[in-house]
């Protein structure tokens, strides 16, 4: 199955017999872009339109555990994620569409987390609100309790030793801009650079000019350039494991399985004793 799907192929599975549920997780890095402007609420903007019967679900308090020395978006707690997904009416049974403004990376880690703890259909919507020209309503649901129940993976995720260790046995990709990889700036971060041996590879390079993904053969393509390909045992990671997830989506959409580290560089960084490269090479 796909695990994106596009605006039209979402209205036509809303009119169908079996509509998924959707999950609005509007999100944004909280650094104001001028002095004094707020942090962007993701509550405020989907009570102000939204999907009709799209559920919020707030990435920091639900998909996330508070930051501190796992990073600034270390994995949830699983009771209380499953607890949050049930009251938004996610069901093992039902199918999944999440979306966010448009970026993409919340709604990927929203894939992810769903993925990753075993629900069997779960979507982004392509460009996410952006892309979608049908209606929206300011009126909140009041949806029925879901049964899901998270049940994490074998697979699918690193710890901070997995990266090192990936990132000299197989491909560990770095999805960061390339500045923050080669350390020229670090805007949030104890430290700029990267994990000793990851390669560059930013998510932004995944979607075309209007945020959706590039066709399937060309994201093959781009990742083929950076070593990762199937067969190769490959993993991601970003500043605290949101657009990490973003790369993961794309590489699903290639074909290409890939682990997430959600710790990532927040992580990684705020241990000094750990090892930084910096420049444009792998090292």
């Amino acid at each position: 199955m796909n695990a994106i799907i596009s605006a039209s192929e979402l209205a036509s599975a809303l009119a169908g017999e079996n509509p998924p549920l959707l999950l609005d997780v509007r999100w944004q890095l909280s650094l104001a872009k001028t002095p004094g402007e707020p942090p962007f609420d993701g509550r405020t903007a989907y009570e102000a339109g939204h999907i009709p019967g799209a559920v919020y679900v707030d990435l920091d308090r639900e998909l996330a555990s508070a930051p501190g020395a796992r990073g600034r978006h270390p994995l949830p707690d699983l009771a209380e994620f499953g607890a949050a997904m049930r009251r938004a009416g996610v069901s093992s049974g039902t199918p999944v569409v999440v979306y966010d403004g448009g970026q993409g990376w919340a709604a990927a880690r929203a894939w992810w987390l769903l993925s990753w703890t075993g629900h069997p259909d779960v979507r982004v919507l392509d460009g996410g609100l952006a892309a979608w020209e049908g209606p929206r309503e300011t009126s909140v649901p009041t949806p029925a309790e879901g049964d899901f129940d998270p049940a994490p993976g074998p697979t699918g995720l690193l710890d901070a030793d997995g990266a090192a260790a990936l990132a000299r046995s197989g491909v560990l990709l770095d999805a960061r801009a390339g500045e923050r990889y080669r350390g020229e700036v670090e805007p949030i971060d104890p430290v700029g650079g990267h994990i000793p041996g990851a390669v560059s590879a930013p998510t932004n390079d995944n979607v075309g000019a209007d945020g959706r993904f590039l066709a399937a053969e060309e994201l093959r393509s781009r990742f083929k350039a950076v070593g990762a390909s199937e067969g190769t045992e490959v993993g991601v990671y970003c500043g605290s494991g949101v657009s990490a997830a973003h790369e993961v989506l794309a590489l699903a959409v290639a074909g290409i399985p890939a682990a997430l580290y959600v710790g990532s560089w927040s992580e990684w960084s705020s241990d000094a004793s750990r090892p930084v490269a910096v420049g444009p090479d792998p090292q």
